[in-house]
């Protein structure tokens, strides 16, 4: 049995991935952040959907249009394809550990 927040690395420089499960349709990950955020420039434009739900932590993703959603520990959403988006923030003072899903 494994457990989604044991294992955590010390030193956060940029998020963790881990992939949990990953089968010809769907990919699931663990994304751990501490203070991490995405570079100005590093908008996400993924041909797939995607299922997000924060577990711990605090956190803001902004979208190319100008919206930005801010989640705290259980809220999720889901980004359908070519959503472009980005973290902007995430707390610095505790580990924001994600859920994700992709699908198609």
């Amino acid at each position: 049995m494994n457990n989604l927040f044991e294992d955590i690395p010390g030193d956060l420089d940029e998020e963790f991935f881990q992939t949990l499960l990953t089968t010809e349709e769907m990919r699931i990950e663990r994304i751990v952040s501490r203070g991490n955020a995405s570079p100005a420039e590093g908008w996400y434009d993924q041909a797939h959907g995607e299922f997000v739900a924060l577990l711990t932590g605090g956190a803001r993703l902004e979208f190319d249009d100008g919206s930005e959603k801010t989640l705290k520990a259980g809220d999720w959403l889901v980004i359908p394809p070519h959503r472009r988006h980005r973290v902007a923030w995430t707390d610095p003072d505790t580990d924001s550990v994600w859920l994700t899903v992709h699908y198609p």
